[in-house]
């Protein structure tokens, strides 16, 4: 049969290929050696280590850490966080930890590392080591202030030069954020009411809440100028059960007097007007439409409220 027959044919290729392959090994092996004395075998041999590890070392030099005590890295680490070189410190406390995580230096490596990456710009790897810390350690004496360390991290209220200058704040921001931060600074108050870190995170907690609130403003604002009224009046309404003594509460009663009185609702809007008017009756929004004081931002230490 034709087709039995190319295979046949096929067989023999590959067999005949298969010997010449199998003379070719074996005048390979027949062939001698040149002979190499001692010395030039060894020179060849330290010249190809010498080519290997300059190739293991072509992508990076080396760490001069790698021999350093565990005293060493914290010593260092402490140096470099006084200096105020934040990157640097971070990654030798990261080190720390990782090379001696049941040492004496361990928690503190963990605490400080988080505060240098916070403190370099670095809030991912910030949060991993105060997450870390926390999670690991939540029978430290230094708990409060890893919580407090991680209301800052997230807080996030540098708003930068440009920030401050186009008055910039926190409620014109991803209020996510702002609530992570809220709940790190929750647990310092209420689980640790005594700790030196508890007052200042009851502040931070009251400006969130305002930020959240100004937050919801300018949305039901940003609604009211479309024409979205029914939008306008439903996030109002949630301002001012939510955050019912933020000072955004002023603007958000005006909001939603101003955005019943465009659906027709006028028993609505008379009953808002009554409410402002009784929580707020040094107001003039009524009439101007504008609110005289806002909030002061975080960074403005200097504005009296």
């Amino acid at each position: 049969m034709p087709r039995l027959k190319s295979l046949s044919v096929l067989s023999d290729v590959i067999s005949d290929a298969s010997l010449r392959l199998a003379g070719n090994v074996a005048s390979l092996k027949k062939s001698p050696i040149p002979n190499i004395g001692p010395l030039a075998l060894l020179l060849v041999i330290l010249m190809a280590a010498l080519f290997l590890s300059g190739c293991a070392g072509s992508d990076g030099q080396k760490d001069d850490t790698d021999i350093w005590s565990e005293a060493k890295l914290y010593s260092e680490g402490t140096d470099k966080l006084n200096d105020g070189d934040f990157a640097k410190c971070g990654k030798y406390f990261e080190k720390l930890e990782a090379r001696f995580p049941f040492g004496p230096y361990s928690q503190q490596a963990q605490i400080n590392s988080a505060y240098c990456y916070w403190k370099a710009q670095e809030q991912a790897q910030a949060l991993v080591a105060i997450d870390r810390f926390i999670k690991l350690h939540q029978g430290s004496p230094n708990l409060d202030y890893g919580y407090y360390l991680r209301g800052l991290i997230t807080f996030n209220d540098d708003l930068g030069w440009l920030g401050k200058f186009t008055g910039q704040d926190l409620s014109e921001r991803d209020p996510q954020a702002a609530k992570d931060a809220f709940e790190s600074f929750k647990v310092v108050a209420e689980r640790f009411p005594n700790s030196k870190y508890a007052p200042d995170s009851l502040d931070r907690m009251r400006y969130i809440v305002n930020s959240l609130a100004e937050a919801d403003v300018i949305v039901a604002r940003y609604y009211f100028q479309r024409g979205a009224y029914l939008a306008s009046a439903n996030r109002a309404q949630l301002v001012i059960r939510d955050y019912d003594r933020a000072p955004a509460v002023e603007e958000a009663l005006y909001i939603l007097y101003q955005s019943y009185k465009k659906l027709g609702m006028a028993d609505l809007s008379n009953d808002t007007a009554r409410v402002f008017k009784l929580n707020f009756p040094d107001s003039q929004m009524l009439e101007t439409g504008q609110r005289v004081q806002k909030e002061r931002r975080w960074w403005q230490f200097w504005v009296k409220p």
